[in-house]
């Protein structure tokens, strides 16, 4: 065990000691704020490491998600066509010309797209529930389909392995495992009522149940028979369904949680590893080892996880990684993680867990979001070896609540040690977002990639998202680009 994981574990369960104390203050999570009219930009209002600078690239981007280059070097951005909130638009891939104009290279439906990578002469994107394939004059076709996507987590990467492999990401469907209102609200369970989390090898559950109040109440469409106003729901199965302890759910491929890869050229996934939560960023370091951000639990639905802070790993072809029933290689009924409000602690919905999983390299603050990364590779730039992470920013008080901003910045990671330093941030004491600083700084870092030469940390800003207790509320146009360099080097 790494010592700062040692350090993260012991504050975690002192927070869980302290909850009483805790509920009793109010929110002040930075997606809890108010935003109107349009979004500055002023980069004095980042703070970098010293012997660094920031310039803002291209702005007025709707639900950007990631960056890549192509064999020229030339810059090509991502937009998601969808954001929590239930907004959607047109997920389209653009070339980042000279002086901050975009063209539009594809456009595509069916968002979101989370992530692209180049190579080989086309990009390759993370779409809903597929991998494409998008060449350079926009066409577009599917390299893989069926994967998964419906829940609350999508298809996130993809990377390329030193084997010529796609490496992506499956999110699951829920927080913990279990199908509840949280999944209506966040609107996915209205379209696909029947979906639920898929395990990637034969499991046997526990037979744990969490009763619910009935979120179709009163619907016409109530996929529920008799329109009950509760309902009883166990792990890995539809919304209504109960669960025997025995119960035995076969696993299969695709699934949800887990990281697979498929051949550029298409053909059938195969599993990499599994038991993660939502593997959003995936990036191999110089050694060919392949790294992943895991997302780590929320404090909601009908199964919530207080306490549990995002981390990173280390992957190890064929382990299972813990979700939903360990936390950073621990049980959490072990950890003693449960509700931050009174009750028992947390119990296992597998009877049988697959493997002891691995501790990760590293760990985040909870609800931080840590998502795209890459390894800086030129000592033009420095910090070589060391992952270079996008902290989208908490979701409060939607995933839980924080007595401070979480996230909204960049960070460094020591991936031998497992400390992480603070790179990028706004300026303030609190270091919040622009929205909540009332600045012109970092909004919502949601991925970042050095350039081909690797001197110039590029920066995916995805723009506005506020919270509050009725949803979440993303403002489109507000997303940007910005690129970081080490000051006097040419570009």
């Amino acid at each position: 065990m790494k010592a700062g994981i040692s350090r993260l574990a012991l504050l975690a369960l002192l927070a869980g000691g302290l909850s009483g104390c805790f509920a009793m203050l109010p929110t002040q999570g930075g997606a809890y704020t108010e935003f109107s009219g349009e979004r500055r930009f002023n980069t004095a209002d980042v703070l970098l490491e010293p012997g660094y600078e920031i310039e803002l690239v291209t702005s007025g981007l709707t639900f950007p998600t990631g960056i890549a280059f192509d064999a020229s070097g030339r810059p090509y951005v991502l937009e998601a066509g969808y954001s929590y909130g239930e907004v959607f638009t047109t997920p389209r891939l653009l070339r980042l010309e000279p002086g901050g104009a975009t063209t539009v290279v594809a456009s595509g439906e069916g968002g979101p797209w989370t992530g692209v990578v180049f190579d080989d002469g086309a990009f390759y994107v993370a779409s809903f529930g597929a991998i494409l394939r998008v060449d350079l004059n926009g066409s577009i076709s599917t390299v893989l389909e069926g994967l998964p996507s419906e829940g609350d987590h999508h298809t996130n990467g993809p990377a390329i392995g030193p084997d010529g492999w796609l490496y992506f990401g499956q999110g699951t469907a829920t927080n913990s495992g279990v199908v509840g209102p949280d999944n209506y609200e966040f609107g996915w369970l209205k379209r696909a009522p029947r979906h639920h989390d898929i395990p990637c090898e034969e499991i046997v559950l526990a037979g744990e149940n969490f009763t619910s109040d009935n979120p179709f109440r009163g619907a016409p469409d109530s996929p529920l028979p008799g329109d009950p106003e509760q309902v009883t729901t166990g792990a890995y199965v539809p919304f209504g369904t109960v669960t025997t302890p025995g119960q035995v759910v076969g696993g299969q491929v695709p699934c949800t949680g887990a990281i697979m890869r498929v051949r550029p050229s298409g053909g059938p996934p195969e599993l990499v590893a599994w038991g993660f939560r939502n593997p959003f960023g995936l990036a191999f370091s110089s050694d060919g080892r392949l790294y992943v951000t895991d997302n780590g639990f929320d404090e909601r639905g009908s199964r919530p996880v207080f306490g549990t802070g995002d981390l990173m790993y280390v992957i190890e072809p064929g382990r299972w990684y813990g979700w939903p029933d360990f936390y950073a290689g621990h049980l959490l009924d072990e950890e003693n993680r449960g509700k931050s409000h009174p009750g028992p602690p947390m119990r296992p919905l597998l009877a049988r867990h697959p493997s002891q999983p691995p501790e990760p390299v590293a760990a985040f603050g909870v609800h931080a979001s840590a998502d795209g990364f890459d390894f800086s590779r030129n000592p033009a730039f420095g910090n070589v070896g060391q992952a270079f992470v996008a902290q989208l920013g908490d979701m409060v008080p939607g995933v839980g609540k924080t007595l401070a901003p979480v996230g909204f910045k960049v960070v460094k990671v020591d991936v031998a040690t497992g400390v992480v330093h603070d790179f990028a941030v706004n300026r303030g004491e609190l270091q919040g977002p622009a929205s909540w600083g009332n600045h012109g700084g970092l909004e919502r870092p949601v991925a970042v990639r050095f350039d081909p030469a690797g001197t110039a940390l590029y920066v995916v800003d995805f723009g506005v998202l506020t919270s509050d207790e009725r949803g979440n509320y993303p403002r489109p146009g507000t997303g940007a680009v910005w690129r970081i360099t080490r000051t006097g080097t040419a570009r």
